[in-house]
């Protein structure tokens, strides 16, 4: 082969390598805008740039812009896409450890969950996310999730009875509804709205947060306060992207990822204490339930994922009751 020709198959190389490529990186989520996931990424992007003195750029494609949970984990895998600020469900169908999160009841606030995630759990996630070609680079914020519905109030469980709810693609999530009666229908996120307004199901679970984001308020008449299970936002990172940056790049980026974080969960927070009124007064109908019935018809629940990650649930219930308010 002459130089010219060396030169120019060296170059084409390069040009493919997730290294030549590091400069740009791209974050995927499925949030609307003003979700603190969506803002929490465009702050990551900010923060990314800042510390890295603009070595790395990351463009953020929000509303599935570059593909749903399931493609972003996917693409993270095969070294085609960066970041991905993700779905707890949809992370434990790569992780499954991940579900543990969601186990019914589990937690009573957000503090008392951040304090868990950002412990022995939070660690042993990580290791396992590495496993399947993932870095864990923060557990972000998404909620303690209710139920809506376009049937009626959900107050006791008996009332969830052949309901149809979409639920993420989350096993803890589909147990939790079968346990309570309901008929759970996992399904795409981006998909809902329309699923909601052409009544391909009675109603959903989520945060307040992402159901006045994505605007689900406007084709629901009931929400009800079941505060059922918590949701965390893992941001992952692609192992074989992570892998190619510096060690100061890689540190900006994780530090970056815990800044960004920090908003997350005080405008997830926030939304708590904020939205109820906005939804209310554009005619949905709140109430809250006793959460007992709820706990007891659930425990089903906790037999079937302690039988299978026997550690790790009694980890995250020793850790959630050290972290609980007296």
């Amino acid at each position: 082969m002459n130089k010219t020709l060396l030169m120019l198959a060296v170059g084409a190389t390069l040009a493919a390598s997730p290294a030549w490529a590091q400069q740009t990186l791209r974050l995927a989520h499925n949030a609307a805008p003003g979700n603190p996931k969506a803002e929490a990424s465009l702050k990551f992007a900010e923060l990314v740039a800042q510390k890295t003195s603009g070595r790395v750029k990351v463009e953020v494609g929000g509303s599935a812009q570059y593909g749903d949970d399931v493609e972003a984990l996917t693409s993270m895998r095969l070294g085609t896409l960066a970041f991905s600020a993700n779905s707890q469900g949809t992370t434990s169908g790569v992780v499954p450890q991940f579900a543990i999160l969601g186990l019914p009841f589990l937690f009573q606030e957000l503090p008392q969950a951040w304090k868990v995630l950002d412990g022995p759990v939070g660690k042993k996630l990580g290791d396992h996310a590495r496993e399947k070609g993932l870095v864990l680079l923060a557990l972000w914020d998404n909620g303690i999730r209710h139920t809506s519905n376009n049937v009626r109030p959900i107050t006791k469980p008996e009332d969830l009875a052949g309901v149809k709810v979409r639920t993420p693609p989350d096993p803890i999530t589909v147990d939790i509804f079968k346990a309570l009666g309901a008929n759970p229908t996992p399904m795409a996120f981006s998909e809902l709205y329309i699923a909601l307004q052409q009544g391909v199901v009675d109603g959903q679970e989520n945060p307040l947060m992402n159901i006045h984001s994505s605007k689900l308020h406007e084709v629901q008449k009931f929400v009800s306060l079941t505060g059922h299970k918590y949701e965390s936002t893992p941001l992952l990172a692609s192992k074989m992207v992570f892998d190619t940056l510096s060690k100061p790049d890689q540190k900006a980026v994780l530090d970056a990822a815990a800044e960004a974080g920090k908003l997350n969960r005080e405008l997830s927070q926030k939304a708590d204490t904020e939205l109820r009124g906005k939804m209310e007064a554009a005619g949905v109908k709140f109430n809250t339930v006793d959460a007992a019935p709820f706990m007891a018809k659930t425990k089903p629940v906790y037999d079937k994922w302690q039988s299978q990650f026997p550690e790790l649930v009694t980890l995250v219930q020793q850790e959630a009751a050290a972290a609980a308010k007296p």
